[in-house]
């Protein structure tokens, strides 16, 4: 996608597409928020921080909010670089090119005490794909273990992962655990004062923040995490075309908006999943490149709430990139109608018709606890299972779908009407309370 200014000319600048993830979990769930029972216009945790507030700490990252949607639950930032979404409970930023994710995390940990009083965290995770330039990237990012050890001088219970070849496609995860010794396995940061920053006005000064979890019911559930990430590269020459701005027409007289909106109907985007279950918020920028969130609502076994997705493409030859999230939880049994929620293997085929990668990664990160499904027929585990639907979206000699209302041989034949992958890596990892699928494929 293009840059901080989404009006600059275009440059033959290599973009780094692949994204900095950083999630930081506050409590286990929405309940054990200390305002859960007292909300302020349906909204409680951190959804109350002003939105200044956090535009103040994106300005740090080097990014700038374009546009929001308000759901029940979640509020989704479509940023110049990327996506912000903010729970009750926790936060998920997610940054590229050359933005400074991690410098955004001490200020990130000061609102949500100030504001939240949310002294404490939970659990932190900090993940990214392998960087196409990594000579590019400023400090602490240049390198895996200068952002681990930055990590490392704020948190005292974190472990490294490099999940994957080390020189091909790889995934890299930072984890922390929950302390024993907490009330709710809460981990205060060992060096808040590391990071000096300017001070902050609380507008909750009021709250006491050693009242963060004490009157919370043991029995809470705990929230269950499910994470598909499928990060796309090498894309056709006719799936990265739509992603370019057209020069002259009517095209100029429409909003970023309004062209993103139009783009995501044109290609597909916008039928990944049910369309009267989604909330979609696009943006086409200029002269190339494209972000989208959605807030999805999702129901399954009388157990349903909001969930959301989120793409970003970067389409410049040399270093196209495709990304896609979503925290669902989906099914490794097939959909009975177009109408519901798609299974994981369908959704993978939509996806991947869509960017027609020449290479391709795809993780599912999912907790083990409070995990209904973490157990499939025939006694396969949820990771096993993913692992099965990401072949057999692959591997299999199929015809070309790429949405829920589009025909099977619709859109996305740009290389042939059936695309095939071969798999070239296929990990599974077991952490303290989390499970994580692996798998890279590549065009045959």
């Amino acid at each position: 996608m293009a840059l901080g200014d989404h009006h600059i000319p275009y440059s033959s600048t290599p973009f780094e597409g692949p994204e900095k993830l950083l999630e930081i979990w506050f409590t286990p769930s929405p309940a054990h928020v200390p305002d859960a029972h007292t909300p302020k216009n349906g909204r409680i945790g951190l959804r109350n921080v002003p939105r200044q507030i956090w535009e103040d700490m994106l300005d740090i990252v080097q990014c700038k909010v374009l546009s929001v949607i308000e759901g029940e639950e979640t509020d989704a930032y479509l940023l110049s670089e990327s996506s912000f979404f903010v729970f009750p409970h926790r936060i998920i930023l997610k940054t590229c090119g050359t933005t400074l994710n991690l410098l955004g995390l001490p200020r990130i940990l000061e609102i949500a005490n100030n504001f939240a009083s949310l002294p404490s965290v939970y659990r932190c995770f900090y993940s990214r794909k392998s960087f196409m330039f990594p000579e590019r990237q400023p400090g602490p990012h240049r390198e895996w273990k200068d952002e681990v050890s930055f990590l490392d001088a704020i948190f005292p219970n974190g472990a490294a992962y490099t999940v994957g070849k080390v020189n091909g496609d790889h995934w890299l995860l930072y984890i922390t655990s929950p302390e024993e010794t907490g009330a709710n396995g809460e981990t205060v940061p060992s060096s808040p004062n590391a990071f000096p920053l300017p001070p902050i006005q609380s507008q909750n000064e009021e709250n006491e923040t050693n009242q963060n979890l004490k009157n919370v019911e043991p029995e809470t559930p705990v929230t269950q995490d499910y994470t598909i990430e499928i990060l796309m590269s090498n894309l056709s020459p006719e799936a990265r075309e739509p992603f370019f701005s057209a020069p002259c027409g009517d095209a100029l007289s429409e909003t970023p908006s309004i062209l993103g909106r139009n783009l995501s109907s044109a290609i597909g985007i916008s039928d990944l999943f049910p369309p009267h279950l989604t909330a979609l918020d696009a943006y086409a920028f200029t002269p190339c490149g494209y972000s989208s969130n959605a807030l999805l609502k999702w129901m399954e076994n009388d157990h349903g709430g909001e969930g959301y997705y989120t793409i970003h493409v970067t389409p410049e030859e040399g270093w196209s990139y495709a990304s896609f999230e979503c925290n669902v939880p989906l099914s490794t049994s097939p959909s009975s109608s177009a109408k519901d929620i798609p299974d994981l293997q369908t959704l993978v085929r939509r996806v991947v018709d869509i960017f027609q990668p020449g290479r391709l990664s795809l993780t599912l990160f999912i907790s083990t606890v409070g995990n209904s499904n973490a157990e499939e027929d025939e006694g396969e585990t949820t990771v096993e299972a993913a692992q099965r639907s990401f072949k057999s979206a692959l591997v299999t000699q199929r015809p070309v779908s790429c949405s829920s209302t589009h025909s099977e041989t619709g859109r996305g034949g740009g290389r042939g009407g059936s695309v095939l992958y071969r798999r070239t890596d296929k990990i599974n990892y077991e952490f303290g309370g989390y499970n994580l699928a692996f798998a890279s494929f590549e065009l045959r």
